[in-house]
């Protein structure tokens, strides 16, 4: 990335109007972060009360102190005449407003957010409850446990025949929801920009959880492709082959040996052994049939330390990352070099790292701490955008253009959002270096179904130089570039941002990067399991007991979160756009994505260790956790928050006399008896379905949830409620696909188009004919030469 010597924050002059509480308010810390101007509200009878588990600063929570780090809280109370007047004149003057009121709750009857929209119709209002307020759902409430069920994420963590396994970082699947609901509020405010009119979003929690954490029917990494649905659960062993993490001198290290290269790398690595030299070790599935291949690269490693294995699994283009604890991976050189955490003062004494931004813009961290004192005004038009053909499709990024060089699950989720809200997506690819995901060239799968549609593609030869120039005349009327390449090889193909500026100064360029575009690690191989190795998280997924089984193989995060990172800030830039009639740079790394979400567990281990007392609630209560149902594999988490639900779980399991014991009132007393209260909860579930379960304990307003394994997500009812899912016949497909549906619950936003997902140079005629205006002739010559390339059935047909 080329960094510019001033840095102008994307979001300068937004002014946001933020009434939420607890681990949520990670949104306006994301719209914080880019430049907008977050007031912090405190409204009488409306804000709730934070009750956020886990660390507290006095009584506001470690997480919600770092998220409303640099931000003005406001105390207002709309009753008494002046009240009103200031939270009217708030109103009035704010782009967004954020809120959580809980459905059915006096606070959400005393907001009146729809009268809010009324008397506003200009205000974009991100309307936050854990169910949504449009289902029969939306009294429901929702922990962390009980949103990693509902996800179908615990039924792919653990070990099999134990409990699923609750992933580390409390706050998870909230914080990974914040990012999703980031992008669609920017979409929807860079429309009103243009429109005039402003907008009521509807947003679900665990909308938001399930496709941006580990989506079932969303992309998936390489590891899983392939598997069926029927089998997504914990298989422990294939598990293990994957992404296998093997025992070495002072620790553990992960690996990767999915492509063929990669096993030649391992091959050599291991000095060719004889026993694995046939070439049908070259096939995925021939290597993980092999009873003794895992065994002997573990043999291979134990000897060495973990700095040795790093390095030589690099330089023999085997990716390869040391299993780190999160105090080891704080501690590490890139970390350091990339200056993502900054000491700050949370309260008075009291000094902790936070987190300074989640990416980099034009070579900035995009930080509030790090923003400039004197921001522009935000812009009151869009005059690059207004001039762009916009049909009345309910679509907020109609007459955007993106090339989509993405590959692999961020670049499909990144090049997908723009899809699926509008934007015209253009895939840019070449058989010589197809995407990971895409399979056998003339096929489709649902892994690539997922991630590609309402794209098209054109083929192109990004190594020759007349396959440059022609991406760089697409460039010149494109308005985002999409790239998550190791850092290097977007110059060397000519499309990076310092060249493409030169092209068309308006362009916003995205580079998403395993550990970021500088530091020592910057051209590391690197994939989503190895960044989480890295990072500190896989020693943190694993069962108290069992500190050397690993469970995160499984799930694909932080690919798909980090893929919103991407798409929101490369929204703010088109944004500012409008303001400077310039573009901008934007750098994701996926490393630092995660250990973001890891801030408030950080902060406050750093503060213990200097003495201070930890004060609040423990993270955990009892019950927190998963409980057995009836049948195969059943389970259901189960939170109890405070004293009204505990009472509520003893009447509903039937142990009134639980809940008359004065001793268990308080969530110390509980705590002391987590045996004894588990084995009554025990009883309870085992001889139910987790679905039973959950509804009744639902509806006594206890926080529960069924594991749903990935099967049986479509069919649950809050999501048909929803319109969550779709299912889709690829005319290259013998079977339907099932899809993710819609993105956003609004008045005014559709339900994603129907594009199907292309083969690769499916389009390139069609795009080269009307967007580079070439006649056949001229794109039969240049697909004979291979600059161009078309489909195989395509040229298939043609001959």
């Amino acid at each position: 990335m080329t960094s510019t010597d001033t840095y102008d924050p994307p979001l300068s002059g937004v002014r946001v109007v933020d009434l939420s509480s607890g681990p949520i308010t990670a949104v306006g810390r994301l719209l914080a972060d880019l430049g907008a101007r977050v007031t912090p509200v405190n409204l009488a009878g409306v804000t709730e009360t934070d009750a956020t588990v886990g660390p507290h600063i006095g009584s506001t929570p470690v997480g919600t102190a770092i998220n409303r780090l640099g931000l003005t809280t406001l105390d207002i109370d709309a009753s008494t005449a002046d009240g009103a007047r200031r939270w009217q004149q708030l109103l009035a003057g704010a782009a967004i407003l954020i809120e959580n009121t809980r459905p059915g709750s006096d606070a959400e009857k005393t907001l009146a957010v729809r009268q809010i929209h009324a008397d506003h119709p200009s205000l974009v209002i991100l309307s936050i409850s854990d169910f949504g307020r449009d289902s029969d759902y939306r009294r429901w409430q929702a922990t962390t446990p009980v949103l990693h069920a509902l996800t179908s994420e615990l039924s792919r963590s653990g070990i099999p025949g134990r409990e699923p396994l609750v992933p580390p970082a409390p706050q998870l699947p909230y914080h990974v929801a914040a990012a999703q609901a980031a992008v669609l509020t920017m979409s929807v405010y860079l429309d009103r920009l243009r429109t005039g009119t402003g907008d009521l979003i509807d947003f679900a929690v665990l909308d938001g959880a399930m496709q941006t954490l580990d989506p079932p029917f969303g992309t998936p990494g390489t590891g899983s492709a392939g598997v069926p649905l029927s089998e997504q659960r914990r298989n422990w062993a294939a598990e293990r082959q994957r992404y296998p993490i093997v025992r070495c001198k002072d620790g553990y290290v992960r690996i990767c040996v999915l492509a063929k290269r990669q096993w030649q790398g391992m091959f050599t690595w291991l000095g060719k052994p004889e026993e694995y030299a046939d070439p049908k070790f070259n096939s995925l599935i021939e290597r993980f049939k092999s009873p003794t291949l895992l065994q002997a690269i573990e043999k291979f490693c134990a000897d060495k330390t973990r700095a040795e294995l790093e390095t030589e699994g690099q330089r023999h283009g085997v990716p390869t990352a040391a299993v780190l604890t999160l105090t080891e991976a704080l501690d590490t050189e890139q970390v350091k070099n990339r200056g993502f955490f900054r000491e700050v003062q949370l309260a008075d004494g009291l000094t902790a790292p936070v987190p300074v931004g989640v990416c980099e813009v034009d070579g900035h961290r995009a930080g509030a701490l790090t923003a400039p004192p004197d921001t522009p005004a935000c812009p009151a038009g869009a005059p690059v955008l207004a001039g762009r053909a916009r049909r009345s499709e309910g679509l907020p990024l109609q007459g955007i253009r993106v090339l989509d060089l993405g590959v692999i699950v961020v670049g499909a989720d990144t090049g997908r959002l723009f899809a699926d809200l509008g934007a015209e997506v253009i895939k840019i690819e070449n058989s010589a270096f197809p995407d990971g995901l895409r399979g056998r060239l003339n096929m489709m799968s649902q892994t690539y179904a997922s991630g590609q549609r309402n794209k098209r593609s054109i083929g192109i030869d990004l190594r020759s130089d007349e396959g440059r120039a022609l991406a760089h005349r697409l460039a010149e009327d494109a308005d985002v570039v999409l790239t998550n390449f190791k850092p290097g090889v977007a110059q060397s193909l000519g499309m990076d941002f310092a060249t493409l500026a030169k092209v068309n100064p308006g362009i916003v360029v995205v580079d998403s990067s395993a550990f970021g575009p500088t530091g020592p690690w910057a051209r590391r191989l690197g994939y989503g399991p190895l960044v989480r190795a890295a990072a500190g998280f896989t020693d943190l997924w694993v069962y108290p007991d069992a500190p050397g089984e690993f469970c995160d193989t499984v799930t694909v995060y932080p690919d798909h979160v980090a893929a919103r990172i991407g798409a929101l800030t490369a929204l703010t830039l088109l944004l500012r756009r409008e303001r400077t009639g310039t573009g901008g740079a934007v750098s994701v790394a996926q490393s630092e994505v995660m250990l973001s979400h890891l801030a408030s567990e950080i902060a406050a281990a750093v503060l213990q260790r200097q003495g201070h007392q930890r004060s609040g609630e423990p993270v955990h209560d009892a019950p927190w956790g998963l409980f057995p149902a009836e049948g195969d594999d059943s389970w259901v988490a189960v939170t109890v928050r405070d004293t009204a639900d505990w009472l509520a779980l003893c009447a509903v399991i039937g142990r009134e006399d639980l809940g008359a014991d004065g001793a268990l009132r308080t969530r110390a007393g509980r705590d002391a008896c987590r045996a004894r209260i588990d084995e009554a909860v025990r009883a309870w579930t085992s001889v139910r379905t987790a679905a039973a379960a959950m509804e009744r304990l639902q509806h006594a307003g206890v926080p529960a949830g069924a594991v749903l394994h990935a099967a049986e997500v479509p069919d649950f009812g809050y999501y048909v409620q929803r319109r969550a899912f779709r299912e889709e016949l690829h005319p290259r497909a013998t079977e339907p696909f099932m899809m993710e549906n819609v993105q956003i619950h609004s008045d005014r936003v559709a339900d994603p188009p129907l594009g199907q997902a292309p083969l690769l140079g499916e389009q390139t005629r069609a795009i080269a004919a009307e967007l580079l205006g070439l006649s056949d002739a001229e794109i039969d010559e240049l697909i004979e030469r291979g600059v161009l390339e078309v489909a195989q059935e395509v040229v298939t047909a043609e001959r």
